[in-house]
């Protein structure tokens, strides 16, 4: 020790309860990660990623949502039929918010929302498309092991990120007023028939329905078969209609029950 150096300072005691403090029972519930992502709190997680979106929704005056699924494969410069499936989704998501109330005066509720998987490919058209009128998009996310990353044309305030596929999918359904199919892969098939099902079984009673591209749907799923082979009642693809081109979506939602802008200053 130099003549300078101070003399060493006693190292104080622990307190007589650092063990009790320590703990991690005696972290707040709230705040204690290892406990909230426990197997016995799915319940409550399952809770609290309905209750973020549907508070927010709420806050943003959301009433109701068209629901455009599609491909995240989709490329607006893509080969073969990828660009018109990508340019003809922008142009939907643009002609059903100028049409389907998602544009509206300050104040008043937004009707017939694009909502999407939030992801690229035809989910980004779609939102691009609202974009484009100054509509709101909603970004449905869902955390995969090949991170998702939400598309540039999702209102930020109204991009969510969930960790299960059923909250999810509830959140898509429950304002959804009409959907949309554009051509996509195992996903989109699985969203697809998620809400056929929903509306087959009366679970959802007013929801039209719009597969995009009638070559590409009849190619890949045999729908008549299905009646051939009494899986499904004829009467049951009375349940959706097919469209070429984004007007003529439009138009087939409207013409099965779609309300469309209410007229200036309703609501």
């Amino acid at each position: 020790m130099t003549k300078n150096t101070p003399p060493p300072k006693d190292t104080p005691p622990p307190a007589a309860n650092a063990a009790q403090m320590a703990s991690p029972s005696f972290e707040l519930a709230t705040l204690d990660q290892e406990f909230l992502l426990g197997d016995e709190m799915r319940g409550v997680r399952f809770m609290l990623e309905y209750s973020k979106a549907e508070l927010l929704l709420r806050r943003a005056n959301i009433l109701s949502t068209i629901v455009v699924f599609g491909s995240a494969r989709t490329q607006e410069d893509g080969p073969g039929k990828q660009a018109i499936w990508y340019n003809e989704a922008r142009a939907f998501g643009r002609i059903a918010s100028e049409r389907g109330g998602a544009v509206c005066p300050e104040g008043k509720a937004h009707r017939n929302v694009i909502a999407t998987g939030g992801g690229p490919g035809a989910m980004e058209a779609a939102c691009r498309g609202a974009r484009d009128v100054g509509a709101p998009a909603i970004g449905f996310n869902i955390t995969l092991p090949h991170e998702q990353e939400p598309n540039a044309y999702t209102t930020p305030e109204l991009t969510f990120n969930f960790h299960y596929f059923a909250m999810r999918k509830m959140h898509l359904a429950m304002r959804a007023k009409a959907l949309v199919v554009f051509p996509g892969g195992f996903g989109t098939l699985d969203e697809m028939f998620e809400l056929l099902t929903l509306r087959q079984t009366r679970k959802v009673t007013e929801l039209p329905i719009v597969l995009f591209d009638e070559g590409y749907w009849r190619s890949i799923v045999n729908f008549d078969k299905l009646v051939e082979y009494g899986t499904i009642n004829e009467a049951d693809l009375t349940l959706f209609r097919f469209a070429d081109t984004a007007l003529g979506a439009w138009e087939a939602l409207v013409e099965q029950g779609l309300a469309a802008r209410l007229p200036q200053g309703a609501l």
